[in-house]
């Protein structure tokens, strides 16, 4: 069992590194050594103990530690005002509009309750920042940094609704106040906390402090799940305020916190919680894999099903793109990327709530179909480039003539 362990840490590893270069997310690789090893499984006839309720468990770490990952390399800077206002408006009014869209056919077509078509459509609108920040490392530093604020809103918003639709059974205003309410409390906490975590690192002289740190994360986001705040809002802002720390080296914790010790301990824990995202993020989608019902991936209802839903989602992106905020579509256009995510709050949908025309094949088809489409983006984005670096090198070998 430990060598299989190491084989697979070794293959995901191999796909990782083989991503930068085939332009093929180690993601989608990792779903299919999953599905390979299912069926080398099932060939010889092993058993293998079921690890299927671990799914969730790994899922929650895994996100937990992308949007921390994700937060730490966010500089809040006024000249990026513009690219922050512009990508959180494309994640909500995005995912609004795609939920919406999809209620309304399976309400008035289909006939399902509209809240049991809310939980449904809800996860499918979300975007995998676990699979569209890992996968923006080819694109220019201006196009990340979108990728990685609306990936990381998209889930935020996401998670919120689907939670608020969930857990609500008052009235809507009384749910949206409750829910702003939340809201606000969560930043309080987050801002609390990060303060009292500084505190500790900078009394605490034990060589054992990146532990502390991840486990405060995780403790922190489970007691806010408990008492249904928010909890993904506050890994976010959690991951902000250690990422911009200086803006608080003129506040009253300065007394208390040595500041050059703190940042050079969230640099050192960056480098371990980007180690740890990556194991956890593998296992999490070879699991995913490995326990996908192969037929149903070759239903000509699901593929359908599933080729709908992407056109769906990239006809809405595209025309927001072009026509509302006058973005490139190269390559953001094609970044909208479902996986982690869409995963996790499918299968917390109660059996009671679980619509019959999305199942778990076509949430999986889904996955691989946007994975595609963001695929010819990154390499249509590889055609873009060639030529602005040519006319560069023309430009400069102008000026030296």
């Amino acid at each position: 069992m430990i060598l299989v362990l190491c084989i697979v840490v070794i293959l995901s590893y191999i796909f990782d590194i083989s991503s930068r270069y085939s332009k093929i997310p180690g993601v989608i690789l990792l779903i299919f050594l999953g599905i390979a090893l299912q069926l080398i499984v099932k060939a010889v006839h092993s058993e293998i103990p079921d690890l299927s309720p671990v799914l969730p468990v790994i899922g929650t770490l895994g996100l937990i530690m992308i949007v921390m990952e994700a937060s730490l390399d966010l500089k809040l800077e006024k000249r990026k005002k513009k690219m922050i206002f512009k990508s959180i408006s494309s994640a909500f009014i995005l995912f609004a509009v795609f939920s919406a869209v999809v209620t309304y056919i399976l309400t008035e077509f289909f006939g399902y309750s509209v809240r049991n078509s809310l939980l449904n459509a809800i996860p499918l609108g979300i975007i995998s920042s676990s699979v569209a920040i890992s996968s923006a490392v080819h694109l220019k530093p201006d196009d990340k940094e979108f990728v990685v604020y609306e990936s990381s809103f998209s889930d935020i918003f996401g998670i919120i609704i689907f939670d608020f639709i969930l857990l609500s059974h008052g009235s809507i205003g009384q749910g949206i106040l409750d829910m702003g309410l939340r809201s606000l409390i969560t930043v309080v906490i987050a801002l609390a906390t990060t303060a009292i975590l500084a505190i500790m690192l900078h009394k605490i002289t034990y060589h054992v402090n990146y532990v502390l740190i991840m486990t405060a994360i995780v403790l922190v986001y489970i007691l806010a799940k408990l008492s249904h705040l928010p909890a993904l809002l506050l890994v976010l802002i959690f991951g902000l305020v250690l990422s911009n720390n200086q803006l608080f080296e003129n506040t009253p914790i300065r007394k208390n916190v040595d500041f050059a010790k703190f940042r050079s301990d969230i640099k050192s824990f960056k480098v371990i919680l980007t180690e740890l995202t990556f194991l956890v993020r593998s296992f999490f989608f070879i699991i995913f894999g490995f326990y996908a019902k192969i037929e149903g991936l070759y239903d000509l209802h699901n593929i359908l099903t599933g080729a709908s839903i992407t056109a769906g989602i990239f006809l809405l992106r595209m025309l927001f793109f072009s026509q509302v905020i006058r973005t490139k579509l190269i390559p953001l256009g094609f970044f909208s990327p479902r996986g982690l995510i869409t995963i996790l709050l499918f299968i917390t949908i109660p059996a009671v709530s679980r619509i019959s025309l999305i199942n778990e094949e076509v949430i999986t088809i889904v996955i691989l179909f946007t994975i595609l489409v963001m695929i010819i983006g990154n390499l249509l984005s590889e055609k873009v480039k060639k030529p602005e670096i040519q006319k560069t090198v023309v430009s400069e070998d102008s000026r030296v003539h």
